[in-house]
């Protein structure tokens, strides 16, 4: 028996490993990355022979994994809940077309948002779906579903997923486990082009398959226990309850512990989806009224049959968005037992007056902001200084910062830096107006969703520049390998993809690599670039600035350091610090000058370059 103190995100690879998953694909995003990683260091460890891959996107993770589940073999897929938007078309029809092996999507919710698009609710796609749904209320718990929803969906042959939401996804907790073991399985894939390949009238009879199926899935949801379940006294009734899911339940429990309230039931629906009828039903006759405190929409409160017992968001109760936090919860218990004539759990303010008073202290507010050396803000300045009233449209990654420098000015989802590009040129050019566009978008969201898009543009004419801001890693989920390197998450070398070769065979015809640290060459064939775009004979201008990560590479990204000082000549402009927004710099208030940080400096050498007095220069 061994023990650790695994994040939640380790407890559920833990958990996939524990009930066999013989084949694990991804994608990163926060905060489901770490699952992944995770599940190769306890497979390494145990010398297991699970099949592991980051993929190129969401929907090429799907359906890897659905292709093993339906060979028999029991497989997963893990993103965040954004991702599941990209896989969402696979993930409606594997839910009619079923899987032999068990086949579990772990899709990762983000209430906030800490660091995503959208607070959307997994819950609901996979209600949209028909697709059943674990709801975990903590890391341990998450472990334990996982081989739930494996045996369910054996059992039933459907996908089933997994929501975790980030507090449960980022959260640590204590976890015993014994030795795992190789799950030996052998692929079989038997043909049976009626379901496997089924055209629409099949799927009219498999839908049909499927809605009986979760007829039967949800009986048994109504006594599974302990993820669906009420501590109703039996023969009582009760003038107020409370109906919870997820990570609200594990506070609901805190709460009730902290303030020693036992009078109050609670029905906790771990598992919501097919909604267990029987077991809701129950408790909502053994109450007067019920409050529903879920995250992040209204998936439990809308399936809930007496709308004139329930309380939640459709009643004011609980706040349409954003996270659900400890004190949030206390203070919407408060008001609904108030509102019932019913004492709260506290007279206190629930930590309001201490957010009040930190509110007061008008401290300055730090904006996220690129790292010391990025090699993007060399890129965003170049690209600027050529083309200063051009639309930037943009994408998801680190780069997405560029906003701070005004060289962002759309961010709709991955891919969108290229299509969006496309829509404002079709936008200005039915008025006959030329509109400069510089589109910017990360090596791994163009490998992710780009190709399509720039594909579209260069078939229908479209004129702008892309720089495709290549730092050999995806950095903003976590480090990832790129397809570039070649370099698998295990370890092993795959094949190096040439993102110049990718780019020229969706049809380009400009295609230059610079150096983003060399600014006054980036800044040349940025103009250049633009050139072509307005030629008659041109088209679409593909730039690549190409500079290893500072953070991954830092060896290789600064081979060459520079000792930098500040001259006599600066007279205090800023635009080191304000305009191009290089941490290290920084304005001594004492000595109204700027200043150079040596602890945040990076010894890059850029802002020799970029300094309108030529103000700062090597020792």
């Amino acid at each position: 028996m061994k023990e650790e103190f695994l994040l939640g995100n380790g407890a559920m690879a833990l958990g996939l490993l524990e009930a066999g998953c013989q084949i694990m694909t991804s994608y990163p995003g926060t905060p489901s990355s770490e699952i992944l990683p995770e599940m190769v260091r306890f497979s390494k460890a145990a010398n297991l022979n699970t099949g592991i891959e980051w993929s190129v996107n969401e929907k090429v993770a799907f359906d890897n994994a659905f292709a093993a589940a339906i060979s028999g073999k029991r497989a997963a897929c893990c993103m965040k809940m954004v991702g599941l938007n990209v896989a969402a078309d696979s993930f409606m029809s594997a839910a009619y077309i079923g899987n032999i092996g068990g086949f579990v999507i772990i899709s990762c919710d983000d209430p906030g948002p800490h660091s995503s698009q959208t607070e959307q609710d997994s819950r609901m796609m996979a209600r949209l779906g028909k697709v059943p749904v674990f709801d975990p209320a903590s890391p341990e718990e998450a472990r334990e579903m996982i081989k739930a929803a494996f045996d369910l969906s054996e059992e039933f042959q459907v996908p089933v997923l997994v929501r975790p939401a980030i507090r449960i996804c980022h959260a640590r907790q204590n976890i015993k486990y014994d030795r795992l073991e190789s799950n030996m399985t052998k692929a079989e894939f038997k043909r049976e082009p009626s379901r496997w390949a089924s055209t629409p009238k099949f799927r009219f009879m498999q839908h049909k398959a499927l809605n009986e199926k979760h007829v039967q899935i949800a009986e048994k949801f109504s006594t599974l226990t302990p993820y669906n379940i009420h501590n109703l006294a039996k023969g009582k009734h009760y003038p107020f309850g409370i109906v919870t899911g997820g990570v609200p339940s594990s506070v609901v429990r805190d709460l009730f512990e902290e303030y020693e309230r036992d009078d109050i039931p609670v029905l906790k629906l771990g598992a919501p989806y097919p909604f267990p009828e029987k077991l809701s039903d129950e408790f909502m006759d053994a109450c007067d009224k019920v409050l529903v405190i879920e995250e992040t929409d209204t998936v439990i409160e809308y399936m809930l049959r007496d709308k004139h017992k329930t309380l939640g968001r459709l009643s004011s109760h609980v706040p349409m968005e954003g996270e659900l936090l400890p004190e949030k919860i206390e203070v919407m218990l408060n008001k609904a037992l108030l509102d019932c004539a019913l004492d709260p759990l506290s007279g206190s303010d629930c930590g309001m007056e201490a957010f009040g008073l930190v509110g007061s202290l008008e401290l300055p507010i730090r904006k996220p902001t690129l790292c010391p050396g990025c090699p993007h803000r060399a890129s965003f300045y170049s690209i600027r200084k050529a083309l200063p009233k051009a639309i930037f449209p943009s994408d998801i990654g680190c780069y997405t910062l560029g906003i701070n420098l005004g060289v962002v000015d759309t961010v709709l989802d991955m891919g969108a830096g290229i299509t969006m590009a496309s829509g404002f040129w079709n936008a200005y050019i039915q008025d006959d107006v030329k509109k400069p566009i510089v589109a910017t978008m990360g090596d791994s969201t163009f490998f992710h969703s780009g190709t399509t898009g720039l594909i579209n543009a260069v078939y229908n004419d479209a004129r702008f520049i892309l720089v495709i801001l290549d730092n050999h890693i995806t950095a903003m989920t976590g480090m990832q390998p790129a397809i570039t390197q070649g370099d698998r998450v295990d370890g092993r070398k795959g094949n190096a993809i040439s993102l110049e070769t990718i780019v020229k065979g969706c049809g380009v015809e400009y295609l230059k690599v610079v150096d983003p640290y060399d600014t006054r060459h980036m800044i040349k064939v940025v103009k250049e670039a633009a050139e072509h775009v307005n030629d008659p004979d041109g088209g679409v201008a593909v730039v690549i600035a190409r500079h290893p990560c500072v953070i991954a590479f830092k060896d290789e990204a600064i081979p060459e350091k520079f000792e930098i000082e500040i001259s006599d000549e600066c007279d205090d402009c800023g635009f080191c610090h304000l305009r191009f927004e290089c941490p290290a710099m920084v304005r001594n208030e004492e000595t109204e000058k700027t200043e150079i940080n040596p602890v945040l400096c990076a010894q890059c050498g850029v802002c020799l370059t970029i300094c309108p007095k030529d103000a700062i220069e090597t020792v």
